[in-house]
């Protein structure tokens, strides 16, 4: 479990798969298979063996900080190298899982879930126990696909989770705290959630069903027993639950599936436009329109946008005909398909003009670069996106140079600036451009996050 602590906490959860697809106008049916309702015994009956339990055992790196009064062994702490010491430390943990594929054995649930584990087992409703291999997985987006090897398997059928609206009734199942399967039920409360700094890619399913630690990668289902998203994060005081948590689509999850399945990893595809929300501001300063969307402040050259036609200025408003409200949506939908995929985006220009354009996303480009053209402080690092799409490799670090004293070191992931999530060189590149003064680099090193200053 993560948590992030503002005034409240963000707590990942450990695996919970919610995709749904609900009537047209939510209300309880009258009767399942003959049986009459209000109980949802029937239908859960039929879902509830395609939700699993998911163990964990592994070791993970953690930092053992030294004592100031001995770091001059390990040489000058202003470099930053050899401070602390590095050692591996036994962990265990529970979570969810849906089935997705009967046949094939396939589950679904949240990286967090099972990250670092060296032994995965899954506990299916019946009670057999059964060891799982990972398939891949993508920690920027939180999905993780597993396979299992067993005979009469019981799958979730997915949703269409873009038919999904708010009010709809919505059930979660999962095993918090590793009591066993858990079933709560509640409503959605809303949709296309994102800004959370949960993960890299947001757009979440926001529920009042009640979810709780271990919940993580279990199912949110709609009425007709349909997976809607995957529950994987709630927002609360000290971690507990209060009625907000957060799932991920089931479209999301379904494109992100397809891509494991098919390479083994998630090859994500990019638009090429940096930008920001509309604001009321903005949209009256920039004379817009319309008051939601994704402002694209920037195109990158060569880019599918820039080959598309999409120019700085334009406000993409919808992404295949749904509806974009923030640029953080934005990213979410784009981050969830595959490079070489066509979508359509449409956007308003200044004019107020609607035109939707056909693009085709590119794989993202690794190159390195050095990092000395970002921040004269970041001299004799090199950085390169991170393949996971959830940050910037440090790849070197030169000894003695700028980027050494700040206390970069080879391995580190930089994933924010300031407190604010950074997936890529381009979205650094931006902040730094915009803004003057003092930058925390937030720093992921192993196990470790630290904050490392830069003026």
């Amino acid at each position: 479990m993560k948590n992030l602590s503002v005034l409240v906490n963000i707590v990942l959860l450990s695996s919970t798969i919610a995709m749904a697809s609900l009537p047209a106008q939510a209300k309880l049916p009258q009767s399942f298979n003959g049986q009459n309702m209000p109980s949802l015994a029937p239908m859960l009956e039929q879902v509830t063996p395609g939700v699993v339990l998911i163990s964990v055992r592994g070791t993970h790196e953690v930092e053992q900080r030294v004592p100031e009064a001995f770091k001059f062994f390990f040489g000058n702490p202003r470099q930053g190298q050899g401070q602390n010491q590095q050692t591996e430390r036994q962990f265990r943990g529970l979570g969810s899982g849906v089935i997705l594929d009967a046949d094939k054995g396939y589950i679904v649930t949240n990286s967090h879930v099972i990250n670092d584990a060296d032994e995965i087992q899954i506990t299916l409703k019946d009670g057999r126990q059964l060891d799982a291999k990972k398939i891949g997985g993508d920690e920027a987006s939180d999905i993780a696909l597993l396979q299992i090897v067993a005979d009469d398997l019981v799958a979730v059928k997915i949703a269409d989770s873009d038919d999904i609206r708010v009010g709809d009734f919505a059930v979660a199942i999962g095993s918090p705290f590793g009591l066993g399967q858990t079933v709560t039920s509640g409503i959605v409360s809303a949709l296309g959630r994102s800004g959370l700094n949960v993960e890299n890619y947001e757009d979440f399913i926001q529920t009042d069903a009640a979810i709780n630690s271990g919940n993580s990668g279990g199912a949110l289902i709609n009425l007709r027993g349909e997976l809607i998203g995957i529950n994987t994060a709630i927002l609360g005081p000290n971690g507990g639950n209060v009625g907000i948590g957060f799932a991920i689509p089931s479209n999301m999850v379904q494109n992100l599936v397809n891509q494991i399945i098919e390479f083994g990893e998630v090859r994500r595809g990019v638009l090429g436009v940096a930008g920001r929300s509309v604001t009321s501001e903005i949209a009256k300063a920039m004379e817009l329109e319309v008051n939601q969307g994704g402002f694209v402040e920037q195109v990158m050259k060569d880019s599918a946008a820039d080959e598309a036609g999409i120019r700085a200025g334009d406000v993409i408003i919808k992404v295949n005909g749904k509806i974009i409200k923030t640029f953080n949506a934005l990213r979410g939908k784009i981050g969830s398909i595959g490079a070489g995929q066509t979508v359509k985006i449409t956007v308003i220009r200044k004019d107020g003009k609607e035109k939707t354009y056909d693009v085709t996303l590119k794989k993202a480009d690794m190159a390195n670069i050095a990092a000395a053209s970002l921040h004269p402080m970041l001299d004799g690092a090199e950085l390169e996106n991170n393949s996971k799409g959830n940050g910037i490799s440090v790849a070197e670090v030169a000894e003695n140079s700028p980027a050494a004293a700040v206390g970069l070191r080879k391995g580190d992931v930089i994933n924010g600036i300031n407190r604010q999530r950074i997936n890529n060189i381009g979205e650094l590149r931006s902040y730094l451009s915009d803004h003057k003064g003092v930058f925390a680099l937030n720093v992921q090193r192993n196990s470790t996050s630290l904050f490392l200053m830069i003026r």
